[in-house]
């Protein structure tokens, strides 16, 4: 089952409060996508922290309704 781009960024924008979001659907499919979180709170935490803040606020839905997702995490510019 394939998952709309505006799910995934509501469900990221919950879990990482105050964070910029951008989804990219990498095929067309709406099966394998991109996201780009920008978010104050990723300051001083490991890219794999990051990720996995990420990955938890899509609430298990990266196995059952999306079969792929790229993430890249960044610290806003000051």
């Amino acid at each position: 089952m394939a998952m709309e781009a505006s799910e995934i960024e509501k469900l990221i924008r919950e879990g990482i409060p105050g964070c910029e979001v951008r989804i990219e659907d990498l095929r067309g499919d709406g099966d394998h996508y991109a996201a780009y979180v920008t978010s104050a709170s990723f300051e001083g935490k490991t890219r794999i922290e990051q990720h996995k803040m990420v990955l938890n606020s899509l609430q298990g839905k990266i196995t059952k309704e999306l079969h792929a997702l790229a993430i890249q995490t960044s610290v806003p510019p000051e």
